[in-house]
C-alpha cells in the first residue's frame, strides 16, 4: 500500500509542478483559473483581515453586500497556510504558496484514495491512478490554483465509496458519515451521491444483518452526532436564510431528521430476524424520515430553484459546467463525459465477470454521476475518477490479448483525449476575446467606487480592487447582475438617471462583453460602448481606456464618484456604512 501513496504523491506533484510551470505568469500574479477560485481568496482574505468566522457575506458585492451561500470548511487548510507563512514570507507569497500547496494535497489524497479502491475490487493501483491523474474533466479541479470547493468535495466523496465499499465494521462506518457530513458543511453539489452512500449502507445491512450492523450504527451516529458538531461550528451569518443552497438551517434540519434512519435501524437491528423484516423496516423508517424532512425543508426539494429565469438563460446557461448534457456544446458533451462513459462500460463489464459486490457498487455511484450530468455536466466529476478502477482491470485484462488489445485500452482510458476528440468532432466557434488583465488594471488604478462591468470580470475586480462590484457569477446576486443588464441595454439618458440611483462611479466594458443579451438597443447604451461612442457623461479613465468615469451631479451626503464612505474602505475586507467595524 504504500508504494501505491508514494507513487500516488510523486505523480501529483510531477503534474502540479508542470501545470504551475505552464501557468506561471497568471499565478504569479494570482490570477486564478476560475471565479470561484480567486472568489475563495478574497473570502479568505476577508477573514484573515478580521471578518468573523461565521461571517460569509460579501460586503462589497451586489446592490447592498450579499450573504453567500459558502461555507467556512473549505477555506481554513488554506487559510491556516497563509496566516503561518505570512510573518515569515509576506502575505503575497504566502497566498501564492497557499494556491500551489491546497490543490496539489488535494489532488495526491485523491489519488490515494482512488488507489486504495481499485485495491478493494483487485485491479491494479498503479494502473488506477495514472489513469486517475489524467482523468478529465476531474482532474482539471485540482491545478495549481484551484482553491474551490470542488476538489475537497471529491476527496469526501472518495472517502465515502472507500468505506461503503469496504470491509464492514464501525470504523469505515463511522468514516462514511463523518465524510457526508463534512461534504454537506462544504455545500449540496453532492448530496445525491451522499444519499446514495447511505441506501447503499442500508441495502448491505438488508442483505446481511448482523455483519452490517455495526457499520450502519457507526454511520448513524457519526452523522447525527457530526451534524449537531457543524451546526454549532460552522453556523453562519445567513443560518436563517430560506433557501436549501447552503448549510444553514434548512439543509441542516433535513439532514437531521434523515440521519435519525440509519441510526434507528441499527439500535433495533437485533430484534429483526429476516431479509424480508429488515427491508420491510428500512422502508418505512426511511419513507417517514423523508418525509418528515421535507415537510420540515420543502425548500430542499429545489435548492437552487430561486435562480431568476432571466439570468438562469443569460448567464447560468452559459455556464459550461451548469448545462444538461444534451444542452452543452458537442464539444464540451463528449469531453466531459467521454471517459466516464468509457469507465461506466469497463465497470458493469467487470461486475458481469466477477459478480463482486463492490463493482457492483462502484457501477452505481458512476451511474448517479451519469444521471447527474444530464441535468448539469458537473455531476460527471465524480464519475470520471471513479472509472479509473474499471479501466485499469479492463488494461490488465488486455494485456494478456497482446500489445494491439494493450494499446486500444490504454487508449480508451486516457481521459486527456476525449476533450481533443471532442474538438475535433465539433471545433468550437470563436468567440470574443476579452483582455480582463487590462481591464482589471484600468479599475485598480480608481479610487474606490462602485463598478457596473461584465458578470464574469465581478470577483476578479473584488480580488484585485478596493471596489464595490454590482454583477458577479452568483445565483444569489440576482439583484446586482439584473441591474447591470438593465443599465447597459437603457437609452442613454435613461441610463445616465439609472447609474445616478446605483450610484456608479465607473462602468466597464470589455470584448464580448453583454453578447449574451442578443443584438444591443437602438440608442442603448451598449450600442454606444459598441461603437466606441461613449456618451458625454462618461470619460474614459485614461486614453483608449475601456473602463469609463462617471459623471454625476452630487448627491445628498456625499460627493459625486464617492459612493464608498471613506472611513470604511479595505482592499481585504468590507466596505460599510458608518460605525466602521473590523
Amino acid at each position: 500500500m504504500w508504494r501505491d501513496n508514494a507513487m500516488a504523491a510523486a505523480l501529483a506533484l510531477l503534474l502540479a509542478a508542470v501545470w504551475a510551470w505552464r501557468d506561471w505568469a497568471a499565478l504569479a500574479a494570482l490570477r486564478l483559473p476560475d471565479t470561484d477560485d480567486v472568489m475563495r481568496l478574497q473570502q479568505i482574505r476577508d477573514w484573515l483581515g478580521g471578518q468573523g468566522f461565521g461571517d460569509l457575506a460579501q460586503h462589497r458585492l451586489g446592490a447592498a453586500g450579499l450573504e453567500m451561500h459558502w461555507s467556512r470548511l473549505p477555506d481554513l487548510v488554506p487559510g491556516a497556510i497563509i496566516a503561518l507563512l505570512t510573518p515569515v514570507t509576506g502575505a503575497r507569497a504566502a497566498e501564492l504558496v497557499a494556491v500551489i500547496l491546497w490543490p496539489l494535497l488535494l489532488f495526491a489524497a485523491a489519488l490515494m484514495l482512488v488507489a486504495a479502491i481499485a485495491r478493494q475490487v483487485r485491479a491494479s493501483a498503479p494502473v488506477a491512478v495514472i489513469i486517475a491523474a489524467l482523468a478529465y474533466p476531474a482532474s482539471a479541479l485540482f491545478l495549481p490554483g484551484r482553491i474551490d470547493h470542488h476538489g475537497l468535495q471529491l476527496v469526501l466523496l472518495l472517502i465515502l465509496v472507500r468505506a461503503v465499499i469496504g470491509p464492514g465494521g464501525w470504523r469505515s462506518g463511522a468514516a462514511a458519515g463523518a465524510a457526508s457530513v463534512a461534504s454537506l458543511v462544504v455545500g449540496m453539489e453532492t448530496a445525491p451521491f451522499l444519499a446514495l452512500g447511505g441506501g447503499v449502507l442500508v441495502l448491505r445491512w438488508v442483505a446481511d444483518g448482523a455483519g452490517e450492523r455495526l457499520r450502519l450504527l457507526g454511520y448513524g451516529a457519526a452523522l447525527v452526532v457530526g451534524l449537531a458538531l457543524a451546526a454549532l461550528l460552522f453556523r453562519t451569518s445567513g443560518w436563517g436564510v430560506a433557501t436549501c443552497d447552503a448549510f444553514a438551517a434548512p439543509l441542516w434540519r433535513a439532514a437531521q431528521v434523515a440521519a435519525v434512519a440509519p441510526l434507528a435501524l441499527a439500535l433495533v437491528a437485533r430484534g429483526i430476524a429476516t431479509a424480508r423484516a429488515r427491508l420491510i423496516a428500512a422502508l418505512v423508517v426511511g419513507g417517514a424520515s423523508g418525509v418528515a424532512a421535507l415537510a420540515l425543508s420543502p425548500a430542499c426539494l429545489s435548492p437552487y430553484g430561486g435562480v431568476d429565469p432571466l439570468l438562469e438563460r443569460l448567464w447560468l446557461g452559459r455556464v459550461a459546467e451548469a448545462q444538461p448534457l444534451f444542452g452543452a456544446p458537442l464539444d464540451h458533451a463528449i469531453g466531459y463525459v467521454g471517459l466516464a462513459l468509457a469507465g461506466l462500460a469497463a465497470t458493469l463489464w467487470q461486475w458481469r465477470r466477477t459478480r463482486d459486490m463492490g463493482w457492483a457498487v462502484l457501477a452505481a455511484f458512476q451511474l448517479a454521476a451519469l444521471a447527474l450530468a444530464l441535468v448539469q455536466l458537473r455531476g460527471i466529476y465524480a464519475g470520471s475518477l471513479l472509472a479509473a478502477p474499471g479501466l485499469a482491470a479492463l488494461i490488465g485484462y488486455a494485456r494478456e490479448r497482446g500489445a494491439l488489445a494493450l494499446a486500444a485500452a490504454w487508449v480508451v482510458s486516457a481521459g486527456f483525449l476525449y476533450p481533443a476528440l471532442g474538438s475535433l468532432a465539433a471545433p468550437p466557434a470563436p468567440a470574443a476575446t476579452c483582455d480582463g488583465g487590462a481591464v482589471l488594471a484600468q479599475l485598480a488604478a480608481q479610487p474606490a467606487g462602485t463598478v457596473a462591468a461584465p458578470i464574469d470580470l465581478g470577483a476578479y475586480a473584488l480580488a484585485e480592487t478596493r471596489h464595490r462590484v454590482l454583477a458577479a457569477p452568483y445565483h444569489r446576486n440576482a439583484q446586482g447582475n439584473l441591474a447591470v443588464y438593465r443599465l447597459i441595454d437603457l437609452p442613454v439618458d435613461a441610463a445616465r438617471a439609472e447609474a445616478k440611483r446605483l450610484r456608479v462611479d465607473l462602468i466597464a466594458t470589455c470584448g464580448g462583453a453583454w453578447d449574451e443579451l442578443g443584438a444591443p438597443p437602438a440608442g442603448s447604451l451598449r450600442t454606444a460602448l459598441r461603437a466606441g461612442t461613449p456618451p458625454d457623461w462618461m470619460t474614459p479613465v485614461a486614453p483608449g481606456a475601456s473602463v469609463y468615469r462617471v459623471a454625476r451631479r452630487a448627491v445628498a451626503g456625499g460627493k459625486a464618484g464617492g459612493s464608498l464612505p471613506p472611513r470604511c474602505c479595505s482592499r481585504h475586507y468590507r466596505c460599510c456604512g458608518p460605525p466602521c467595524r473590523r
